[in-house]
């Protein structure tokens, strides 16, 4: 659809019971106009059960969709140049546009990749069979045994020895075990490898871990790897369609997955992206590396290699936008839009559309307005005693830039 006939749809939307309010602020001498209403569902599990693998500060599915479904057409090619868990590329491959994605994170491709190749609940398991997670239990006391029993972990480590021995014979169905077992490191149910914990997006350190086991009076229980496995991949699967998987493996075998900085991406032609959806790191909001931590020792990742960033003054967020989006702007075809998903931080005493739209403007970008999109969070960080309104985001701020 048109500009025009997105912000018609954006200033009449009532899906949800409420009318869209509708303002204007000024930025650079250009009068912004924004739109502020519940624009998708706030509703827990609405999206395909496939998006159903945890990653710190992700956004939902219905976001990207929004955008892909009015700013694209099928065969269109989508990119995210922090794709983080993989949400937009899978949405956009769910509707058939060719995806693209980047993130300096090598668990990034880990975790998207695989379900472009959605493999069938029963080549998973024949393929658990044939694997064997025998091994030696060791009997020393080590410091990983604080999350996994002894006899868990000898599991765990058998799955590492089987992907180190196959290298890049690797195929689709190891991959996704591979992200399923990622995906069930840690938690707090029986469905995870660990003793209770903090919620899978989130790996605590090892001496926090010994405090939770102290306060539950709890140790570590054995627990059936392959089992966990299974349970997962029916899941993840679950509302999967013949056609969907048909899309999906299209896709797939045109995907690009970069493991780089969104501002150095330079396996990317010029002109070459005809929508971006994405969401970059906030202000001093996640530690990325702390709550990824077990899933690098697993992967054989070391994290304090990854060169994540950590934003902690607003100016040195806004220039590292704006270098961002320089590169955007190259690989973004003229006519193309940018929907760039940004918060509100610090309590709501700063907007970072605020700094993203004169980031913007200064690289050549057209801003064309802000959708502001308002619900009832249900935030994990809320079980934590962390407030929703003081770490974390309290709305969806999505600034639409296009390129002449």
């Amino acid at each position: 659809m048109s500009l025009g006939s997105f912000k018609e749809e954006l200033t009449y939307f009532h899906q949800f019971g409420e009318k869209t309010r509708c303002f204007t602020k000024e930025f650079d001498g250009v009068l912004l106009p924004y739109y502020v209403n519940e624009f998708w569902t706030a509703k827990q599990r609405a999206a395909h059960p496939l998006h159903e693998v945890s990653y710190r500060a992700c956004f939902k599915p219905q976001l990207p969709r929004f955008f892909i479904e009015r700013l694209s057409k099928p065969g269109d090619t989508i990119y995210d140049p922090f794709m983080g868990r993989g949400t937009t590329l899978l949405e956009a491959a769910l509707l058939d546009r060719a995806v693209v994605g980047c993130d300096v994170n090598p668990l990034a491709p880990i975790l998207c990749g695989p379900r472009l190749f959605p493999p069938t609940v029963e080549e998973v398991d024949t393929r658990l069979e044939k694997i064997s997670l025998e091994g030696i239990v060791r009997e020393e006391k080590e410091e990983l045994n604080t999350f996994y029993h002894p006899k868990t972990l000898t599991q765990m480590r058998a799955l590492q020895a089987y992907w180190e021995d196959k290298g890049e014979a690797q195929d689709a169905v190891d991959r996704w075990i591979r992200m399923v077992a990622t995906n069930r490191l840690t938690g707090h149910s029986a469905g995870f490898f660990s003793v209770y914990t903090l919620p899978p997006n989130q790996a605590t350190s090892l001496r926090a871990q010994e405090k939770i086991n102290a306060k539950r009076g709890q140790v570590p229980p054995v627990r059936d790897v392959k089992a966990i496995i299974q349970k997962k991949t029916k899941s993840l699967l679950r509302k999967l369609s013949a056609e969907q998987i048909r899309t999906l493996r299209k896709r797939g075998r045109g995907a690009k997955l970069i493991t780089a900085s969104a501002d150095e991406t330079e396996e990317l032609a010029s002109d070459s992206i005809d929508l971006i959806v994405t969401s970059p790191p906030f202000l001093d909001v996640i530690d990325y590396q702390g709550d990824n931590w077990l899933r690098c020792w697993f992967n054989g990742i070391k994290v304090n290699e990854v060169p994540i960033s950590n934003f902690r003054k607003p100016e040195i967020w806004q220039e590292a936008m704006q270098q961002v989006l320089l590169e955007l702007t190259r690989v973004l075809k003229g006519g193309g839009h940018i929907a760039f998903e940004v918060g509100e931080v610090k309590k709501g005493k700063i907007l970072l559309e605020e700094l993203i739209i004169p980031a913007g403007i200064a690289v050549g970008l057209r801003p064309e307005f802000v959708l502001v999109n308002e619900q009832e969070f249900t935030k994990t960080a809320n079980c934590w005693g962390v407030d929703n309104l003081g770490k974390g985001t309290n709305t969806n701020r999505v600034v639409v830039f296009s390129k002449n």
